[in-house]
């Protein structure tokens, strides 16, 4: 498979992922009171990543997150100059979603950008790497067999729901730097000035799952 179509398969991805996702949140709202929009944007979330999966998850592995695409690289499953490529493509991707969703809502709706939980960097970085590492520990673990492949879309979709179902409340929950930095860049402000704790957490919490899943499994192959 050229490497090329790889990247633009992570490219259309996420602009899909922000376009669609990110979107639901800013036409249904993310309120935990009001209730059914915030599950609203967890299933958008969830079902982005299902509808991916099995659209272009044969071409690239769908990661369409830069977080993911660590703990491939960790886990030995992605070269590094790949991990260039679907990172770069990742993030044009969500800028290209974000700037498409403009054209609809407008910047003032907020794009579905990220925000600091409470102001608090430290708490807002903590629950990012925890949210970040359940996804990516479980996409780690159902893509380890090859007979798993038929449900690890729905598998992987209904992880990423369960972490906005949590995480909205917080964050607004990222668990993928380029989904957060598409949105701000073009908000601009305070979304812009705090993007870094929700490029620096996924990341974190990406290469923690890789290094814990590589843990646990070690020998197993030999048992």
């Amino acid at each position: 498979m050229s490497a090329i179509k790889k990247y633009i398969a992570e490219l259309v991805g996420t602009f899909v992922l922000v376009f669609f996702a990110c979107g639901t949140a800013t036409v249904v709202g993310c309120s935990a009171e009001a209730g059914t929009g915030y599950l609203l944007t967890a299933l958008a979330f969830g079902l982005v990543i299902v509808a991916m999966a099995y659209s272009i998850g044969n071409v690239s592995g769908c990661h369409i997150n830069p977080a993911v695409s660590i703990a491939m690289l960790i886990s030995g499953k992605l070269s590094a100059k790949d991990f260039i490529g679907y990172v770069a493509a990742q993030f044009l991707g969500a800028l290209a979603g974000a700037g498409a969703l403009v054209l609809f809502v407008g910047v003032d709706s907020g794009l579905g950008a990220n925000a600091l939980y409470n102001g608090d960097i430290l708490l807002s970085l903590l629950i990012e790497v925890i949210l970040t590492f359940v996804f990516v520990l479980a996409i780690l673990g159902v893509t380890s067999k090859v007979e798993n492949g038929a449900v690890a879309g729905i598998v992987i979709g209904l992880t990423l729901t369960l972490v906005h179902i949590l995480g909205i409340s917080f964050t607004g929950t990222s668990v993928n730097p380029a989904r957060s930095f598409g949105p701000a860049l073009l908000v601009g402000g305070d979304a812009l000035a705090s993007v870094w704790v929700f490029i620096a957490a996924p990341l974190v919490g990406g290469a923690l799952a890789a290094l814990f899943y590589r843990f646990i499994a070690a020998g197993r192959e030999k048992e």
